[in-house]
């Protein structure tokens, strides 16, 4: 499905943008399951879209932010990874394997006590420890709260185009994977390298 130019770079997570299948994969940072998904992705997605895989310019995933508003640091996290989109682009990805390593510190009861500062500013220490200090200074810059008393932060936008997104096709819960623009419902976060060769070899016509 498409997706707006500034986030080409950061959201194609395996393959190229212009390979002519399309994995669309929406996650929630602070989902168990989505985190399940996300070690397929890196484990047996990547090496077989990548330079020399067997999908090698035939598939491509694209990161679908799935913000999940019964958790409430759900925005918090997903602000946290668009912003990386915008400093570090080409480590979108190792940052959200970072933070679906350490979801556990954002779920609802850890951050029922922290203000949503605190919840930034550990987010930031996490963009520090994953990709360097060079890189937390502009981050938190991007979620500084603005001058105006309800206008977001630098990222509020992006946000909102996820969410639209995700609105506007029905998307409800994470995981959700699309196969070229419809809904997979028979792909399961519990999938392992079986499961998705046989999927693949049956899906990929090209």
């Amino acid at each position: 499905m498409a997706l707006q130019p500034s986030f080409q770079r950061a959201l194609v997570i395996a393959g190229k943008y212009d390979a002519p299948h399309t994995l669309d994969i929406f996650l929630d940072y602070v989902c168990p399951f989505s985190a399940k998904l996300a070690l397929a992705i890196d484990k047996v997605l990547k090496p077989l879209f990548a330079p020399g895989g067997k999908y090698a310019g035939k598939v491509k995933v694209i990161f679908r932010n799935q913000v999940q508003p019964w958790h409430a640091s759900s925005t918090f996290v997903h602000e946290a990874s668009l912003a990386v989109a915008r400093v570090a682009p080409d480590d979108f990805w190792k940052f959200s394997l970072a933070l679906f390593a350490n979801q556990a510190d954002y779920f609802d009861k850890p951050t029922s006590t922290l203000t949503p500062t605190e919840i930034r500013e550990k987010l930031a220490a996490l963009v520090a420890e994953t990709l360097g200090e060079d890189k937390a200074a502009p981050f938190k810059g991007l979620l500084t709260l603005k001058s105006t008393p309800n206008g977001g932060v630098d990222v509020t936008d992006d946000l909102k185009y996820t969410i639209k997104f995700s609105r506007q096709n029905g998307i409800h819960v994470s995981p959700t994977v699309l196969w070229d623009g419809l809904i997979a419902n028979e792909i399961s976060s519990s999938w392992g390298e079986k499961e998705w060769t046989e999927f693949l070899e049956k899906k990929v016509t090209v």
